[in-house]
């Protein structure tokens, strides 16, 4: 039995934003033919992590990619909500915690090749389930059937969960929000991730003011060659 799910993109169409996304989905692409598990996180809440790997599982999928979505934001999810899921949907800490088998919590999506795996309800030791050996069989067993597994962290500042999950993928994309996070923190935040010997691919410098260039142009040069994205 085949589960399905309808997404609903709530964003509006944007050229500068979509150009940005085809030039991440380039780059993962080109960075190795052994990169399929890629993770995305951030320093802080609310910096724009899950729009990203929203979208650049659809724009994978567009070329052609089988690609599997995967909400490990077990502490706080916002995908149902935000791409108005109306139905009953078994998620990520329901089989990391024995409640239902694998085959039951990945979603064909209403888009061209996208499945989804969503966080499940919210668990009291997100930490301890992503750690469990469950977990790391899944992705084994899954970069078997899809190209790619993008994977949705909670913030690297605020948890340990992303550096967990980062010890089982190919390959980290951190999200930045242009003008709120700090060199330092920044730093801090790719070196957690680089401790756990994931491989990191680059950076995501998102919510730029693109009227601000003067600005724009230090920040860029200050964190070296970073993706853009608006």
């Amino acid at each position: 039995m085949e589960l399905k799910v309808t997404l609903k993109d709530p964003k509006k169409s944007d050229y500068f934003y979509e150009e940005a996304i085809k030039t991440l989905r380039t780059n993962i692409q080109f960075s190795s033919k052994q990169v399929k598990v890629v993770l995305l996180t951030s320093c802080y809440p609310n910096e724009g992590k899950s729009d990203i790997a929203f979208s650049l599982s659809l724009e994978m999928g567009k070329a052609g990619k089988r690609v599997l979505l995967m909400d490990a934001d077990i502490r706080k999810s916002n995908f149902i909500k935000r791409y108005s899921v109306n139905q009953t949907i078994q998620g990520l800490s329901q089989y990391l915690s024995g409640q239902v088998e694998r085959q039951w919590i990945i979603y064909q999506t209403n888009f061209p090749n996208v499945d989804m795996i969503f966080a499940g309800p919210l668990a009291p030791n997100p930490s301890e389930l992503l750690s469990d050996p469950a977990f790391g069989e899944l992705l084994e067993e899954k970069r078997k059937e899809y190209d790619y597994i993008f994977i949705d962290t909670p913030p690297i500042g605020n948890m340990i969960d992303a550096a967990i999950v980062a010890e089982k993928s190919d390959g980290a994309v951190m999200v930045i929000e242009s003008e709120a996070v700090s060199y330092s923190v920044a730093q801090k935040s790719l070196s957690q991730l680089e401790r756990s010997g994931c491989k990191i691919l680059g950076a995501v410098l998102n919510k730029v003011d693109m009227k601000k260039d003067k600005y724009y142009s230090s920040y860029y040069g200050r964190y070296g060659d970073y993706y853009k994205h608006k």
